[in-house]
This record gives structure tokens, C-alpha cells and sequence, in this order.
């Protein structure tokens, strides 16, 4: 992990306004057994369930004190989706992104399509393989409420080399690029980290590992998210039919752990330190 949002992305809890493009609005989940799915993260999390926009099939919003954090559907048999969660990015008009998703070595794997009022959105692929959301709001703006435990921190993409994929986003989103500075987990200070900010504020990153990347997963985003105290949250975890991938440790941003759920989809918990 290589950066968090902090306070300068809005008040703790606060509620969304319209996203800059390229700011990541949403997280979504396609699984196999949703309504299983439910009840894992609606115990470790506290989330409740309403009904979404149903165009790639079933699909439930995930609420916090009733207020929309994600979102979780059931994979369409007739699609070739990984079991991942998959973080969209803020557009003002998804057909032009899409079209620059094509234009810089990307591809579209669903979309662009209309999800009801809700707004426009497509999957793509990036020149390596990474799965990632592009959002044009309409009546959902995306994340209601951050800050807080149970929501989404950070959004990290872990791939072999950042040269290629950063020049990509940067050109898709607009992000600037930064190098990382280099962190506890690091092996030397020449690790192949990268910062995407817009305005200046750290909003993702991409940490390049190599070979250590497994060629079975393949380059990957990951989403972390805050909890109060990681410790009892893996006790949670553990108890619902969950994984721990790697043992939690301390981090200049906080206590990191990665996990998996019941169906295999990896995300990380993050207690921001203090």
C-alpha cells in the first residue's frame, strides 16, 4: 500500500458531491451466490441490501447507516468475470472513455450500457488485463460515506512493471503520475511504486512487483477497506467462511491484512493508524 486518502478528500462520513473524472466512486463485487454473499459482508461489515439497477442481472446496493457504499451482483452465466471487487472510476461521458480505453491498448469487456436512472457505466480491461469500472452518474453519484469503518479506503493495482499500465490511466483519467515513497514493505528505495492524484491529492496507486506477481492471478486491483480494529475484524472474518492471504502488519498508513471471502474475491482491511 502506498498512500491513503486522508482528510483532505472531505469531511469523515460526509456525503458525496458529483466526482471529478477519475476519482474512484464506486466498488461493485459479481459473485456466484449473491444472497450467501449478503450475509458475509453484512456481518463483517454491518452492511444492509437494497435492490440496484438490474442490468447485468441481480444486483443489490450495499448500505451503512443507509447510505450506499457498494454494490454486489450475480455473475451472468454468458460472462467471463473474475470473482474480484472492481473499483470504477468517475466519467462525464463513458463513451468517450471507452472509446480512449481502446485507443491506448485497452479493451471493453461489457458496455458501455445505461443502468437504469442510475447512470452509464462500462468494464474495461487495461493493456495488462487489470479489471477496473468507468461511472457516468446520473441519479447515483457512487460512494455515499467514507472515513468510516465498514467503506472503501484505497484502491491499489498490483501489476508487473507501472511504466506501460500508469501511461494508460494517466492518459484514460487524467491522473498525474508520482513515485511513491518507498514504505516499510519495500525491499530498497528503487521499488516500482506509483501515486495517480488528481489535483494533487493521492486518490489510487500502482505497485509494480515483477515476477513475484503470480501468472495464475494476473495483475489485479485491490480494494481496501477501513475497520476499526483488525484484529476482531479477522476473528469475524475467519468465523464467516473467510480467508486470511496475508497476516496483518503494520504500515505507515495503518494495520494492512488481505483476505478473501467464501467465493475467493481478495480485498484488504485497513486500521488507519493514528
Amino acid at each position: 500500500m502506498t498512500g491513503a486518502r486522508g482528510s483532505d478528500d472531505g469531511p469523515s462520513g460526509g456525503a458525496n458531491a458529483r466526482n471529478r473524472p477519475g476519482t474512484p466512486c464506486w466498488v461493485s463485487l459479481m459473485v456466484h451466490g449473491p444472497t450467501a454473499t449478503h450475509s458475509f459482508y453484512g456481518a463483517l461489515f454491518g452492511w444492509e441490501f437494497q435492490p440496484g439497477p438490474q442490468q447485468l442481472g441481480p444486483y443489490a446496493r450495499a448500505l451503512l447507516d443507509g447510505r450506499e457504499v457498494a454494490g454486489i451482483g450475480q455473475l451472468p452465466g454468458d460472462r467471463q468475470l473474475p470473482i474480484a471487487w472492481t473499483p470504477y472510476f468517475a466519467s462525464d461521458d463513458v463513451n468517450r472513455t471507452a472509446e480512449t480505453v481502446r485507443l491506448c491498448g485497452g479493451t471493453l469487456g461489457v458496455g458501455p450500457l445505461d443502468a437504469g436512472e442510475a447512470g452509464r457505466m462500462a468494464i474495461g480491461l487495461d493493456p495488462s488485463g487489470a479489471v477496473f469500472g468507468i461511472w457516468q452518474a446520473a441519479a447515483h453519484l457512487g460512494t455515499a460515506v467514507t472515513g468510516v469503518p465498514g467503506t472503501p479506503v484505497w484502491n491499489e493495482l498490483t501489476t508487473f512493471e507501472t511504466a506501460g499500465v500508469a501511461k494508460f490511466y494517466e492518459t484514460v483519467f487524467g491522473f498525474e503520475l508520482a513515485p511513491a515513497a518507498p514504505t516499510d514493505a519495500d525491499a530498497d528505495a528503487d521499488a516500482d511504486h506509483v501515486t495517480l492524484r488528481l489535483g494533487g491529492r493521492p486518490v489510487a496507486a500502482i505497485r509494480g512487483v515483477g515476477n513475484a506477481l503470480p501468472r495464475y492471478r494476473g495483475p489485479h486491483w485491490t480494494t481496501y477497506f477501513e475497520v476499526a480494529d483488525t484484529e476482531e475484524s479477522l476473528r469475524r472474518l475467519t468465523e464467516l467462511g473467510g480467508h486470511v492471504v496475508e497476516p496483518a502488519h503494520d504500515t505507515p498508513h495503518g494495520r494492512v491484512t488481505t483476505v478473501t471471502d467464501p467465493e475467493g474475491a481478495r480485498f484488504a482491511l485497513l486500521e488507519p493508524g493514528h
